[in-house]
């Protein structure tokens, strides 16, 4: 995983970035220690805490991190969240840095999301590699992040890739669920995308090992 790559493929689309770090120094302990990859590094929390106040509060704070599939952020994470940035400013909302975090889980969303007080966090990260998917990235949101969120709280849309779900498609996706979750004020269960118009496929309720 490399933030630094990322770093310029978002600057090519005016989009700023900012690093952060999970309490996880390798893959080894990413995967013997899951809860390291769900909370940030002190570090990194005093960063955020300190830039909280001057970034104010905005509407969606995205994170992308490399999961279990590396090849899935760098593919196909910009492809996502360019269009989908674009789609929701032109409803007016408002966007922190894309937040960079190697070794992270989902749940890692919610501990930034409420340093930050944004009203919603989405996270892309790489999903657990298939015999014919080692690129497929997943997306999972929650209105109202918090430490109390659990997989009852928050959508995913998985499976963006090419083959999959194409990431403009994915972004198109996303950004009806997003819109749709900002009007009910509500995200997860909760969230009920019963017309699913366009052909594609809803967002379920988020279970995934790297909660």
């Amino acid at each position: 995983f490399d933030p630094d790559a990322l770093i310029r493929e978002l600057a090519a689309h005016t989009l700023a970035a900012h690093v952060l770090h999970t309490a996880v120094s390798d893959r080894a302990t990413y995967l013997a220690h899951p809860d390291f990859g769900r909370q940030l590094d002190e570090a990194s929390c005093a960063a955020l805490r300190a830039r909280a106040s001057q970034w104010g509060r905005r509407s969606l704070a995205v994170i992308v991190s490399d999961g279990l599939s590396a090849q899935a952020a760098h593919r196909h994470a910009v492809a996502t969240i360019a269009p989908l940035f674009a789609r929701l400013s032109a409803k007016g909302w408002t966007f922190y840095p894309v937040f960079l975090a190697p070794f992270g889980r989902v749940k890692l969303q919610d501990e930034i999301g409420e340093l930050l007080g944004a009203r919603h966090t989405l996270m892309l990260l790489g999903e657990r590699p298939g015999l014919d998917s080692p690129d497929s990235l997943g997306a999972y949101f929650t209105h109202n992040p918090r430490a109390a969120c659990r997989d009852a709280d928050r959508n995913c849309v998985s499976n963006i890739r090419p083959e999959g779900l194409p990431p403009a498609a994915a972004a198109e996706k996303l950004a009806h669920l997003l819109d749709l979750s900002a009007r009910l004020g509500t995200s997860g269960v909760a969230l009920k995308d019963t017309q699913n118009s366009d052909g594609l496929p809803a967002a379920t309720p988020a279970s995934n090992g790297l909660e």
